[in-house]
């Protein structure tokens, strides 16, 4: 086996240097970083630890305090310095040859016409196991490196430096990626790349996939390179505008992959580096990918433009929670873990700095699979489907994540668990399933649809998520009016807005204070809130939420549909109603059932409010646009206003007297509605997002 030193560039190994004594130096001066400015960052490979090294050079988690003085002096050496771990057993590597491969997908030119077609055929065969490949019927022929060096010209880029080592992942020890300070162009670090590839191997050729996976696992568990460059998230695309390309102006350009008809991220409005615009991943020898998660467990789909292969180790989204169980126990110590429960290790891994040989998921029985990417493929990866890989010399990927119909349900369990971690989402779940469920509620009524299978079961995942979402919220309106937690109703005439106690993101309704500053969800006892502006509490909601509810009864009548809600209400499913799970155990008793009628008296006047540039804008019922995909109210010349001197009336089963004893009285377009147009708008989740640094994103 060939041994070899990693050769970084002078300025590199300077910059490293630099930032080790800063990092030292600002150890000693006890300004490390706790786990307060990190544990609630989104992150987008490794964010969590980058944005901590930018800061403070070193990620600790704990009491900075906790640090000890003696861990200082051995800190700069600790961060590259190998150390024989013993919970990873890497002596014997004969394990590689036990992965088996995940599938290989070669379609005909006419079955890659559409990629999200395509992947919705493979899907229900591929997603076992985690992840698969896909050969390229068609080869791009404007090279990788022509465009960005000619079409892009000035296209540079800033590498990471890793850590080619395994850590014990417990309070002073754990990996993070460091900003190696050095701006690249493409050719640059393909020469850099280069020559530290022919250095260890003497040549710069390709070698066998399976003798390198061997290199990799031994030269990270004790072999003499103590870092690698590696080049993720750069913004921007390396598929080729010539309409000479065949792939670069077929569909499987990746740029243009969440605009498709079938693309649930076709309805957001603001476009998410990583996630609807493809980002560029450009290693070297041995440079890492970590285990992770897709954020939202979204998929993701990867293109190999050039250069060496990779290897891809994936394990099925159905293991995840096992995944997660295994690296809890066997990889993580307790005092590392921010989080009690089975967020914990889910809490640690989204920052996406954490690997470990695969070995350990096959002795626990997790099943794992892998691949080889070469030039001219992509590699899927399925919702909840952690993912790892590593490079085998100088190449250029390009990422992006997408959606389908399909991927709903398990969209609402990452909402759900980023709720108990009390993370900003950096999708707006409930938006993007409400605009996909009227969609879908409008096509329906269209006669002489021809659905494939794969639609079908696209449309039964998304009725069945939108149902359970549409009961949760009208119950728990119901039980607010009946509360009187709220002493008036307004038109939310915004989209989504962030919940400041449990960060969920609130599309249909959300409740807030007299000083319109604490937007809050619907899954919070409103009542007990204290609020430090008073006890007043105003619910928004949209004035389309009867043809949502009318939507939303019609796709019950779809035997599927309403079985998976029955099923969810035996099983206790708290997935739209966390943290208050068990708030309406006695509504029924009360007399509440499922759609019943809540009504609101609405005054006659127009309800109008000042916008930003002094003109008076009238909010009105809006209609559906299958093109757009955008749900802004359209301006009218008639509405009422849901601010009602009578707030609700129920059905006769919960009994007259609640109509006249229930009373709110709200005055739109008055100084404060003026001041909420303006001030909750820094709470909508757009301005959420745009908050996020890049690293924060995820991907």
């Amino acid at each position: 086996m060939v041994e070899g030193r990693v050769c970084l560039s002078k300025e590199v190994r300077n910059g490293l240097e630099s930032l080790k004594r800063k990092r030292l130096h600002r150890i000693k001066s006890e300004t490390v970083c706790g786990p307060s400015g990190v544990t609630n960052m989104m992150s987008r490979s490794g964010g969590d630890a980058l944005r901590a090294s930018a800061s403070c050079g070193v990620r600790l988690q704990g009491n900075a305090e906790s640090f000890s003085r003696s861990n200082v002096a051995s800190c700069e050496k600790d961060v590259f310095s190998k150390r024989k771990v013993g919970k990873f057993y890497t002596s014997d590597l004969e394990w590689t040859e036990k992965i088996p491969e995940c599938p290989v997908y070669c379609p005909t030119k006419e079955e890659f016409e559409d990629p999200l077609i395509y992947l919705q055929k493979i899907a229900p065969e591929a997603s076992k196991y985690g992840i698969c490949k896909i050969i390229s019927p068609l080869s791009a022929t404007v090279p990788a490196g022509a465009v960005l060096m000619k079409e892009k010209a000035g296209f540079k880029f800033t590498t990471r430096v890793q850590p080619l080592r395994l850590a014990e992942w417990d309070t002073d020890d754990r990996v993070t990626f460091f900003m190696s300070g050095r701006n690249y162009t493409f050719r640059d670090f393909e020469k850099t790349a280069n020559k530290v590839f022919s250095r260890r191997y003497y040549s710069a050729g390709c070698l066998p996939a399976r003798y390198m996976e061997k290199e990799f696992w031994h030269e990270i568990a004790c072999g003499k390179m103590e870092s690698v460059e590696y080049a993720c998230d750069v913004e921007g695309t390396a598929f080729s505008s010539s309409p000479s390309d065949l792939l670069g102006t077929s569909k499987w350009n990746l740029k243009k992959l969440s605009r498709l008809p079938k693309s649930t991220l076709r309805l957001l409005e603001t476009a998410i580096p990583g996630v609807t615009d493809p980002m560029l991943y450009i290693g070297m020898l041995f440079s890492i990918f970590a285990w992770h998660v897709e954020d939202h467990y979204l998929y993701s789909i990867n293109y190999h433009h050039c250069g060496a292969s990779k290897t891809w180790y994936g394990v099925p989204g159905d293991s995840a929670l096992r995944f997660e169980k295994v690296v809890k126990e066997h990889v993580y110590t307790n005092d590392v873990l921010s989080v009690d429960g089975e967020d914990g290790a889910f809490d640690v891994l989204l920052g996406k700095t954490t690997l470990f040989p695969p070995n350990i998921l096959l002795e626990h029985d997790v099943p794992v699979y892998k691949a080889v990417q070469n030039p001219g493929e992509f590699v899927i990866t399925f919702p909840r489907a952690y993912h790892a890989g590593f490079s085998h010399g100088f190449n250029c990927g390009e990422a992006v994540n997408f959606a389908i119909g399909d991927w709903f349900p398990l969209g609402a369990v990452a909402c759900l668990r980023y709720a108990h971690l009390n993370r900003v989402p950096l999708l707006p779940h409930e938006e993007l399933l409400c605009k996909e469920a009227m969609l879908l509620n409008s096509s329906l009524e269209l006669e002489d649809l021809d659905y494939s299978p794969a639609d079908l079961a696209s449309h039964h995942s998304i009725k069945a998520s939108f149902v359970k979402l549409i009961r949760f919220l009208h119950r728990a309106r119901w039980s607010i009016m009946k509360s009187r937690a709220c002493t008036s109703v307004s038109p939310n005439y915004h989209r989504t807005v962030v919940c400041t106690l449990c960060k969920r993101d609130c599309y249909i309704a959300f409740v807030n204070c007299g000083c319109y500053s604490h937007p809050v969800c619907l899954r919070h006892d409103i009542k007990s809130l204290d609020f430090p502006c008073g006890s007043h509490h105003c619910l928004f909601l949209r004035d389309d939420v009867r043809e949502m509810e009318a939507a939303a009864k019609k796709f019950e009548q779809d035997n599927g549909v309403s079985k998976a809600v029955e099923r969810q209400a035996e099983n206790g499913d708290d997935m739209y109603s966390y943290p208050l799970s068990n708030k309406f155990q006695n509504d029924v008793e009360d007399g509440y059932f499922p759609y019943c009628e809540i009504n609101v008296d609405l005054k006659p006047e127009i309800a109008t409010m000042t916008s930003a540039t002094g003109q008076t804008v009238e909010y009105g019922h809006h209609s559906l646009s299958h093109n757009t995909g955008n749900f802004r109210p359209e301006l009218t010349d008639a509405l009422s206003s849901f601010a009602a001197s009578t707030l609700c009336s129920f059905v006769e089963q919960v009994g007259s007297s609640a109509k006249n004893q229930v009373q709110g009285l709200a005055n739109l377009g008055n100084t404060n509605d003026k001041r909420f147009c303006e001030e909750v708008s820094e709470n909508t989740y757009e301005s959420s997002v745009l908050c996020l640094s890049r690293e924060d994103r995820p991907g």
